[in-house]
């Protein structure tokens, strides 16, 4: 039962909850962000249209992503929606979930191999949450440039050191976008034209861009980074490069796309 003193979601929010009960009338539910207090889920909220039975749509135990339609304090009442909710609030609010999850794992981690107390932790989060959003925000950061992400923090060095090891763990996101270069070059040097065509566009960035000799006259050119606008801009002036050397040398250039890639960051 909710009580006055007990922290209440606000209308329009979008919240995680565990379906308990069915009825005819809607659903019974304890929303997990809450100290899952409960709220109710009214079968007109379910689904657009008429809903027949309940159970087709929500079942018991099941988690689900839903709306604060009302909220009534004085009379311990909260009611929720499930149809008003979009797939991209869904997606966004479970991605949401994951990365606090995520968060808790690491910090439990860096309190066990620091040894650190319940207080310590409550002050590293509330230095993290002085920077960053999400508490694994700041692990990925670190993953991803190293532990001086976290020097404004000024965190104790043992702690610095239990969340660098911890963070190195944690695969940073990539995406990859691939595609074939078809080149020719019909003067006596031709092949290495487009080998040296290919070789001076990528220059130093042997790390992120890598080429594939699929055969005469097919390249495979795949670049990869932390997210596509960042790979758009690196890919661009490669091929761009390579276009202008080989036409130099009055061969032919063009470029297909294959289907990109994105790897999810763990």
């Amino acid at each position: 039962m909710v009580t006055q003193t007990q922290e209440l979601p606000e209308t329009g929010e979008i919240v995680l909850a565990t379906i308990t009960k069915l009825t005819d009338h809607g659903a019974y539910v304890t929303l997990d962000e809450y100290d899952n207090m409960q709220g109710f889920l009214h079968v007109s909220e379910i689904a657009p249209g008429w809903v027949r039975s309940v159970s087709k749509f929500v079942r018991e135990g099941e988690k689900k992503v839903l709306l604060v339609k009302k909220v009534n304090p004085g009379r311990s009442e909260i009611d929720l929606s499930l149809k008003q909710v979009s797939k991209e609030q869904q997606k966004k609010k479970l991605l949401e979930v994951k990365r606090i999850e995520k968060g808790k794992t690491l910090l439990d981690a860096v309190k066990t191999s620091a040894e650190l107390t319940d207080k310590d932790i409550e002050k590293l989060e509330d230095a993290i949450f002085s920077k960053y959003d999400f508490v694994y925000d700041a692990f990925l950061d670190v993953a991803t440039k190293g532990i001086t992400a976290l020097d404004e923090l000024k965190l104790a060095k043992k702690t610095a050191s239990a969340i660098q090891e911890t963070s190195s763990k944690i695969k940073p996101p990539s995406v990859e976008i691939r595609g074939i270069c078809e080149l020719t070059c019909s003067q006596p040097n031709g092949v290495e034209v487009i080998k040296n065509a290919i070789l001076d566009s990528i220059g130093d960035q042997t790390a992120s861009i890598s080429v594939t000799y699929i055969g005469a006259p097919k390249y495979r050119l795949s670049v990869t980074g932390p997210d596509f606008k960042t790979v758009e801009r690196m890919l661009k002036p490669v091929l761009d490069k390579i276009q202008k050397i080989i036409e130099k040398s009055n061969g032919t250039f063009s470029f297909t796309r294959e289907e990109s890639k994105k790897t999810r960051e763990g």
